[in-house]
């Protein structure tokens, strides 16, 4: 089984968390809030570049109107893979902290 990495986790579950809304602000503004860390917004695009070469999310260009400047927006959407992903970590997650003495 190959693992994600922490960030890799935390942008899939942004994305999921987003459901529709999910393009690079929404998601930088996502992890920021799950996190409580400030993220520069360039150091998401690398992740979610692999993420997508992985299989684990597709983008969609957003149609520009005429009164918006700038590039389209790309959104992200998980894939079955990514979907898989997730519930596998999630799975990890749980067994890795059975048993686990509290860590106060």
């Amino acid at each position: 089984m190959q693992f994600l990495s922490r960030i890799e986790e935390i942008l899939l579950l942004a994305i999921w968390k987003l459901d529709d809304n999910a393009y690079g602000i929404s998601i930088r503004e996502q992890v920021e809030k799950d996190t409580g860390v400030k993220w520069l917004s360039g150091a998401i695009y690398g992740p979610l570049s692999r993420l997508r070469k992985n299989g684990y999310v597709t983008i969609e260009m957003a149609e520009q109107g005429n009164d918006q400047r700038g590039r389209p927006r790309i959104y992200y959407t998980l894939t079955t893979v990514g979907k898989e992903k997730l519930q596998a970590i999630q799975v990890l997650n749980r067994v890795m902290w059975t048993n686990v003495p509290d860590v106060k």
